[in-house]
This record gives C-alpha cells, structure tokens and sequence, in this order.
C-alpha cells in the first residue's frame, strides 16, 4: 500500500498508509500526525498544514497553484524553496511513497 512519511522538526519519520487521492492533511489528520493543525479542514484558508516537501517526492507533485502561494504567505513556520500545503496536496496513482517535513510551528 502506498504511504506518506512524515518527519518531525526533530528528525523523527512517521510513516503512515494513504490512499491514493487521499491529501497528505486528512492523512496526517486521520492518523494523528503531530504538527498538522488542519484549522479549515482543507479549505486552503489556513496554512496550518503548511509542509516541506522532500527533493525526493517533489516530482510526484502538481505545480503550486496561485491560491496555495498566496496563502502560503501566512504560513507560521518559514517558507521555504518546496514549502506546499498539505491540503493540496494528494497522493497520485502510482505513487508508492511521499515524504513531507513537518515545520517547527504551524499557529
């Protein structure tokens, strides 16, 4: 079965079932993933499932959307090159396993 890999700011890597279509906040949601508020339940109104997307998951991914780089603004940890929203970000078909990092803050 596919899965998504969360990794704490410690260092730390959860690494959990998902679905494929399954966005990585209602996985890390589903799953009590520590660090993934979700304040608007996916919404893209939040940034509160703010992530880093490992250089090795980043070509599984669709561009950012102008929606998700606005918000992304807000977002309470530090932006960085491959910082996304969970929210906005599912699992493709075919994909066997997505690695995120988890920022220090999300409120």
């Amino acid at each position: 079965m596919p899965q998504i890999v969360y990794v704490q700011p410690n260092g730390s890597r959860e690494a959990v079932p998902a679905s494929p279509g399954a966005t990585v906040m209602m996985t890390a949601v589903g799953h009590g993933i520590p660090g993934i508020v979700a304040e608007c339940g996916g919404s893209a109104m939040c940034a509160t499932c703010h992530v880093y997307v490992d250089p090795a998951s980043i070509g599984f991914l669709p561009p950012i959307s102008d929606v998700e780089d606005e918000m992304l603004a807000s977002a309470a940890g530090e932006r960085r090159e491959h910082s996304r929203l969970g929210c906005q970000l599912t699992l493709a078909p075919g994909v066997d396993q997505l690695i995120v990092h988890i920022p220090e803050r999300q409120v």
